[in-house]
């Protein structure tokens, strides 16, 4: 691996299969002057396509020893590079029009897709390669085994498409699972209106905080059983039988009236 031992504690599996290389970026299709922004670039198996495509390219990168090896690769005028953890990374500063490419460690994946998730007015687009069972998630619809809060609280915000799998195999070293790359595209006009977010965030948190609770038990803590009646929910269902169009409605109805 290029004289760099994986760190366990940044959860470094590195793509080396220039096979699915090629495919990821053909998925992404850059051009020059876009506006390119990778998560945790690691050797840069996806770095140097890029930038041969784009001319240009942003990249975040947690671990310093890694980041100074692609800054002495390339130019300033190639790579803009900020050491830093993508968790708590403004991508606001970066600008508007961003398109965002990384192979994400698996133990940060769903916080770090919700931290994108409140740039989503300064995306184009999002194309990642996460663990599978997290694509598969991420994908899902109502009354599957898959269907939780990551997936309603990403599908009220992104249209998401399953591009294809990465075998374990294509990584060094081999992590246990699969994994797959996955586009999001912001909805921008077609997003829900959500009167008041961080009760959506609640009401869909609650839902699924304990799978097997009914909406009447699930939510109790945050209304009655007459709420969900009015909203039209039954409240003898599990939350993973709602849409993404039932949490909205529900949570606008609890917004717009009276705790």
């Amino acid at each position: 691996m290029q004289g760099h031992h994986p760190r366990k504690r940044f959860g470094q599996n590195f793509l080396a299969d220039t096979h699915y290389v090629q495919r990821i970026v053909d998925a992404i299709g850059p051009h020059a002057g876009e506006h390119l922004v990778e998560i945790g670039p690691g050797l840069g198996a996806l770095t140097r396509p890029l930038i041969a495509r784009a001319g240009y390219l942003i990249a975040v990168e947690i671990d310093r020893d890694l980041a100074a090896r692609l800054a002495a690769e390339f130019a300033p005028d190639r790579l803009t590079l900020h050491v830093a953890d993508a968790l708590e990374f403004d991508f606001a500063a970066l600008g508007s029009g961003l398109r965002v490419i990384g192979n994400l460690p698996y133990y940060i994946s769903s916080p770090l897709l919700f931290h994108l998730a409140a740039y989503d007015a300064h995306l184009t687009d999002v194309h990642v390669m996460l663990q599978k069972e997290v694509v598969d998630r991420m994908t899902a619809q109502p009354a599957t085994q898959d269907y939780g809060r990551l997936t309603v609280m990403l599908q009220a915000l992104f249209r998401i498409a399953r591009l294809f799998t990465v075998p374990a195999g294509a990584f060094r070293p081999v992590p246990k699972v699969d994994s797959a790359v996955v586009r999001l595209i912001p909805l921008r006009e077609a997003r829900p209106a959500i009167t008041d977010v961080t009760l959506f965030a609640r009401v869909v948190a609650a839902a699924f905080g304990q799978r097997r609770k009914t909406m009447r038990n699930a939510l109790s803590t945050v209304c009655d059983e007459g709420a969900l009646e009015r909203a039209g929910i039954d409240p003898g269902v599990r939350g993973e039988t709602l849409s993404v169009g039932d949490f909205v409605r529900l949570a606008n109805d609890l917004a717009g009236r009276p705790a």
